[in-house]
Order: structure tokens, then sequence, then C-alpha cells
């Protein structure tokens, strides 16, 4: 399994934390895309979108799911997971409506256990238990917190390898 980035949006609808692993693929239909007529390509005329303005997009995506998901299925219904032909997107929600994201290759089994399992192993206790860490984070700070990381790092590469 690949697992190409992940991210935790507050309540507030802020992005406090973004980790890329990998880059997404490129599929045939966009590498085609990049090709102009005379064979040069057009890569370099192509803006790679910001940190941020990748945040905004995927919390953008979540957020439309979501609420899609609980106008047709109901409340008892929850948003989990959706997968296009370049990756799958795994969404968990906790109880104090923090949102965790993470985007997969297509192939990963459903990862709502491992993301509930990085709020509580690791979210909770390197952050929300750490008395120097904001308990808001208002303005865009986001978590910035060494053992967080290491851990975060230590569970992608050996419990979801």
């Amino acid at each position: 399994m690949v697992v190409y980035s992940f991210y935790i949006f507050d309540r507030h609808t802020e992005c406090i934390y973004t980790k890329r692993w990998t880059p997404r693929p490129i599929s045939n239909s966009t590498k085609a895309a990049t090709i102009a007529s005379n064979g040069d390509s057009n890569a370099s005329r192509h803006k790679a979108l910001s940190k941020e303005d990748d945040a905004k997009l995927i919390f953008g995506v979540v957020f439309s799911l979501r609420n899609l998901v609980q106008r047709l299925a109901g409340e008892d219904n929850s948003f989990i997971s959706y997968r296009t032909g370049e990756y799958k997107l795994h969404y968990y929600e906790t109880p104090t409506r923090m949102k965790f994201v993470m985007l997969t290759d297509t192939k990963t089994n459903n990862l709502r256990v491992a993301l509930h399992q990085i709020w509580a192993s690791l979210y909770v206790e390197y952050v929300v238990k750490n008395p120097l860490s904001p308990v808001e984070h208002a303005g865009g700070v986001g978590v910035a917190n060494e053992l967080f990381e290491q851990g975060l790092e230590r569970f992608v590469g050996t419990v979801l390898a």
C-alpha cells in the first residue's frame, strides 16, 4: 500500500496538519493532456498547487461528499471513503469534529480504523495532552509536534505498509 498524503482539519475547517509522502501518480490521460502537438511538455506551464490550495480542495471534496451522503442516506450513515482512478480518499471524523483525511493508492482497503488509531494514539497523546500545544489552532497555526510527526511516520511505515 502506498500512502500519498495525510491531512488534519479542525472544527473550524482550517487545515492544521499536512504531510505528503509521495506525489500522486499521473494517469495516461493526464500525461497525454500535457504533451503538446509539437512534442513539448506543458508541465513547465502547469502551475502546481500550493499546500494551502491543495488542502482547501481536499476539504471542499470531503465537505461536499459528507453532506451529499447525509442528505441521501440520512444522519445515521456517514461518509467513509471514495475512490477515483488515481487515488482513494479515506475519511474519519472525531466526536469533536476533527477531520482526518488520508490519500492512498486505489487498492487500499478501508482505513477508518487506522485513522481512528492515529487520532486516539498519536494526536490525543502527543498534541491534545501536550500542555505546550495550543487548544485552538486559529489563524492557521498548525500541529508542530515532533513526537506526533515521528509517531505518524512509524505508523505509516509499519502498520500501513
